[in-house]
């Protein structure tokens, strides 16, 4: 790293036409002061990616514990990051267990336990109880050095009217976020809008700049390029390379943005405003998850949360060979065939979560990556989804905020609960918290200490 005698502000950006751009971590951000400003330091992050319907019995968990196991089917997309990545089974989240006077649905509860640790309220209607989240439990720790203390990605429209499972409401299946447990947050699932928050008109109040910007077809970089000219000037070498990878990252995204919309139009002619939503699954969660890597560069934001499937869709996968929709397939009814379609859905998901640490391991970030300063949680609230099971779920986790390289391995709990594994985590993150949800304590995942477990009661 070049360090310079004069820094650049860590909140310097680059302006134009209703654009604001935040700028990458620059080594000329760093000062060689005696007293350079602190907040210049590569910042954790903290990544959740939430998946329903579970796994599929038999295909997930490895037979071996430990550094040396062997990757299963799901987890083979990941084998390049095996040496920083803990797969973790044997935990529960018991709190979504169905409870006397429950209705008969099983996914309500799923989501809002897995990411709260508490028990939702059953109700069809408007006085929906869940608890605070555990992403904004960082949120409200973390996310007050950033422009936005959160964002929520989805790749499904979010609608929280109505009931979506069997004496649940829609805001439980619909939304991973809750700023507290009768607040909700929704979830964004168009990319325009997606990018537009992120870099579009935050420079201006006037959404006639906006407009007129986007009936040009100028792309937002075209606004930003006399003041990125003037800052090469002022960096070094290694700053300009940069910042020149940075930029052509957000004009790739903008074009992919673009590409969605014109065929949305061209597909839907009587659409009035296209979605902008990619024909491909594959095309679709990778965009969402490199708008998540753009936030995280430009440090937008240091927490984000992305339900990659929600509960009760009915997705098909037609680009690996699966026509049946996800929901029913998941309810594999131990039928051999649809088990093996189900766990390449999985392993599907799971190449997502491949590209996305390929992303950010690929990012520099200080004097190492994003992926370096990250802790990425990725999960469901299933275990088997044939009967709702929230037993052995299905988790893992990597980053280098929680797991150092070498310290890769396979963890068997005997029915830990996961509101402990938050704790945990949130301690990795540095957030001063005691509790999560109805957690009793933290679990151990750091190497050569004994594995703390729970007994189910």
């Amino acid at each position: 790293m070049f360090i310079t005698k004069k820094a650049i502000n860590r909140r310097t950006v680059l302006k134009g036409l209703g654009v604001t751009v935040a700028l990458p971590f620059l080594d000329s951000m760093v000062s060689a002061a005696p007293q350079a400003d602190s907040t210049v330091k590569p910042a954790k992050r903290y990544s959740v990616i939430y998946v329903a319907h579970g796994r599929s019995p038999g295909y997930w968990a490895p037979a071996s514990e430990g550094p040396s196991y062997e990757l299963t089917k799901p987890l083979v997309p990941l084998a390049a990051f095996r040496d920083r990545m803990l797969v973790l089974t044997g935990i529960d989240n018991s709190v979504s267990i169905a409870r006397a006077g429950d209705p008969r649905g099983g996914h309500g509860r799923m989501a809002p336990g897995w990411m709260s640790g508490v028990h939702c309220k059953p109700t069809q209607g408007t006085d929906f109880q869940a608890g605070t989240s555990v992403d904004q439990i960082a949120a409200s720790y973390m996310g007050k050095e950033t422009q936005l203390p959160s964002l929520q990605l989805s790749l499904e429209p979010v609608e929280f009217g109505g009931t979506c499972d069997s004496g649940y409401a829609c805001v439980y299946t619909n939304t991973l976020s809750w700023r507290s447990p009768t607040m909700p947050l929704p979830m964004e699932s168009n990319p325009r809008a997606a990018f537009e928050r992120l870099f579009g008109d935050s420079g201006s109040t006037d959404p006639a700049i906006r407009l007129k910007r986007l009936q040009q077809k100028r792309s937002i970089l075209d606004s930003v390029l006399e003041g990125a000219t003037g800052l090469n000037s002022s960096v070094g070498p290694s700053d300009r390379h940069l910042l020149q990878e940075y930029l052509e990252s957000i004009r790739d995204v903008e074009r992919r943005v673009q590409i969605a919309e014109d065929q949305s139009g061209r597909e839907l002619p009587v659409v009035e405003q296209p979605a902008s939503v990619p024909t491909t699954f594959p095309e679709y969660a990778k965009l969402m998850l490199d708008l998540q890597v753009l936030a995280f560069q430009a440090d937008l934001t240091r927490i984000t949360t992305f339900m990659m499937a929600k509960e009760v869709n009915s997705r098909t996968y037609p680009e690996i060979g699966v026509a049946e929709g996800h929901h029913s397939l998941s309810h594999h009814g131990n039928d051999p065939d649809k088990k093996e379609l189900l766990a390449r859905v999985n392993t599907h998901h799971t190449t997502m979560l491949a590209h996305y640490l390929e992303r950010l391991a690929a990012t520099r970030d200080g004097d190492g990556s994003l992926l370096d300063h990250s802790l990425v949680l990725y999960g469901s609230g299933h275990g088997d989804p044939n009967i709702h099971d929230p037993h052995d779920l299905p988790l893992i986790v990597t980053g280098g905020v929680a797991v150092k390289r070498g310290d890769g391995r396979h963890i068997r709990y005997n029915h830990a609960e996961l509101a402990d594994l938050h704790l945990t985590l949130m301690g990795k993150l540095g957030v001063p918290v005691d509790h999560v949800g109805e957690s009793k304590g933290p679990l151990t995942i750091d190497p050569q200490s004994p594995v703390k477990s729970t007994s189910p009661a």
